[in-house]
């Protein structure tokens, strides 16, 4: 397969987008372009360290090593989930729901993919174990931050009413049915809108980087929905694994609404 070599100064040109939009926001006094310098330096500085880490893990082979910044990877994944949060819950529940959840979804899918369909030599090789497991868990972590985020932010909103069918003798699986639903909703939506607008409105990046590479576009096409058919099953599976044990934490064994085992909002704390 061939494909153009990307030199420094390509790079540069690309670049030069972002400083007009810099100037632009220093013009209209948006007060943006401190964000857009720090947000293009971390993702310069990480995307290099990725390429060279990588490059490393090509080469070792290493079902240890590729095991490790797999572990390395979902515990980031995980700390954005309960940042991304207003009102998370407290103490270890606030990291580890979002994350056990996030990784059980995410792991269970990559593993079976490596294993039956896409099965490299060996099934752990780095090139196609990490690469898998990026897409699939970054999609899985926004559909568990947003569905965790609609349970919480709704359940404090709606206290009185959560409250009152529970003093009527509703069960707490009623009680906060409407709650449920909507987070789901909340978590499934992206992945929703991500598989509608595919092919019309967008081209996925990882097809767009294969035909860029000199892939044929017909097997670009099957690869990106095998991807988009397991980041899809991932997302459902974490978002209702999240959901559901958000909403057993907000309530206890006597059918009470439990609202201090979350920590205060942060918006309002800000």
């Amino acid at each position: 397969m061939n494909y153009e070599l990307l030199t420094v100064s390509d790079i540069a040109l690309a670049a030069s987008l972002v400083v007009a939009n810099g100037i632009l926001s220093i013009v209209l006094k948006l007060g943006l372009e401190r964000q857009l310098l720090i947000a293009s330096v971390r993702m310069v500085v990480q995307l290099s360290l990725v390429g060279f880490i990588l490059q490393t893990l090509f080469a070792l082979q290493s079902p240890f090593w590729t095991g490790f910044v797999v572990l390395v990877m979902l515990l980031f994944a995980g700390r954005e989930i309960a940042a991304r949060q207003d009102r998370s819950f407290s103490g270890l529940w606030s990291y580890g729901l979002g994350t056990v959840t996030m990784m059980v979804a995410t792991v269970i899918v990559t593993l079976l993919t490596l294993t039956t369909q896409v099965q490299p030599d060996p099934w752990y090789d780095a090139r196609y174990a990490l690469p898998l497991l990026g897409m699939i868990m970054g999609n899985t972590m926004t559909g568990v931050s947003l569905g965790l985020d609609t349970l919480t932010s709704r359940a404090g909103r709606e206290r009185a009413s959560i409250e009152a069918q529970l003093a009527l003798g509703q069960p707490r699986e009623v009680a906060l049915r409407s709650l449920v639903r909507d987070a789901l909703r909340a978590g499934f939506m992206p992945m929703i809108n991500a598989m509608a607008a595919t092919g019309l409105v967008s081209l996925p990046g990882m097809m767009t980087g294969q035909i860029l590479a000199g892939v044929d576009p017909v097997e670009a096409v099957k690869y990106q929905l095998l991807i988009m058919f397991l980041i899809g099953g991932a997302t459902g599976f974490g978002v209702l694994m999240a959901v559901l044990g958000g909403a057993w934490r907000l309530t206890d064994e006597r059918h009470r609404l439990r609202l201090d085992r979350l920590q205060a909002s942060r918006s309002r704390n800000g």
